[in-house]
């Protein structure tokens, strides 16, 4: 694989990585105001939580879900079950390896191909947040960019010279 894709891959996780924490940091933040809402409670007073917290959950996680797909692709880390293959002849392993890399690129091209209809769907009826009111549009990008980086790094693996095999993937 090309060390470009890698690298990208790499960064994009990092970028998903920032948008858990972002989402870990705010949900602490809210957390923390129920808290001090029902020590004020104490005193006839009241401390309210974070206005749209929901909305930027929901928005943040749909956008960080899928931006370490490429990275887990380019480290090899998707589900494979070696239990079958082990004992399987070395070119049984690389058939299968391409075999399901092929498929891989097929499924996040597909799930990219209707993830774009969505956005623009959602563009089109100008969807937007329930509570801060931001649009939904946007945060479809993210995750079609994420999709296509991923069938990106799988096509980059289908054509390396040396597919791996149980022996060689186990470390």
């Amino acid at each position: 694989m090309t060390s470009i894709l890698k690298w990208l891959a790499t960064l994009w996780a990092y970028a998903g990585g920032i948008c858990l924490l972002a989402i870990v940091l705010v949900t602490t933040a809210n957390v923390g105001a129920f808290g001090l809402d029902r020590i004020a409670a104490l005193w006839g007073t009241d401390v309210s939580g974070l206005s749209g917290y929901e909305d930027f959950v929901r928005l943040t996680i749909s956008v960080a879900a899928l931006m370490f797909f490429p990275y887990c692709q380019s480290q090899r880390g998707h589900v494979k079950v070696d239990l079958f293959t082990d004992r399987a002849p070395r070119k049984v392993n690389r058939a299968l390896d391409a075999l399901w890399l092929l498929i891989t690129v097929v499924t996040a091209m597909f799930l990219a191909y209707w993830m774009w209809f969505g956005m623009l769907e959602s563009r089109a009826d100008n969807q937007l947040s329930r509570v801060l009111g931001w649009p939904e549009w946007p945060f479809y990008a993210p995750g079609i960019f994420s999709l296509l980086l991923w069938a990106l790094v799988a096509v980059a693996q289908l054509f390396e010279r040396d597919l791996p095999t149980a022996e060689t993937s186990r470390g």
